[in-house]
């Protein structure tokens, strides 16, 4: 099974302060749109090639997203098997987050 946060669970969570590094798996052009802040961006299918840019705090959970939770469940599993444990796909992607925490990320 796949984990994945809700995404005003993510946002309570960084308002508390605690640590999270967003992966953002969609395409630079998508990224350019709208991103969440001090998001990394690495395409999904740049992943295998670049999760030695994944530089994450030990109690860190690492949230992957994309533009509706699809491709951050195939980015979520994929970085579980290479080893990473506290990862979760953010359920809805940013379209969610535009919709339920930031009306003004840009919806597309």
């Amino acid at each position: 099974m796949i984990p994945q946060i809700r995404v005003t669970d993510l946002n309570d969570r960084i308002a508390s302060g605690k640590e999270v590094l967003l992966v953002d798996v969609r395409q630079p052009e998508e990224y350019d749109i709208c991103h969440l802040p001090n998001a990394v961006l690495l395409p999904l299918g740049e992943l295998a090639s670049r999760t030695d840019e994944i530089e994450c705090p030990k109690d860190a959970t690492i949230v992957v997203y994309c533009h509706h939770g699809v491709r951050s469940l195939t980015g979520t599993h994929f970085l579980q098997r290479a080893g990473f444990t506290n990862v979760a796909s953010l359920a809805g992607g940013i379209d969610a987050w535009s919709v339920y925490v930031d009306p003004t990320v840009p919806r597309y």
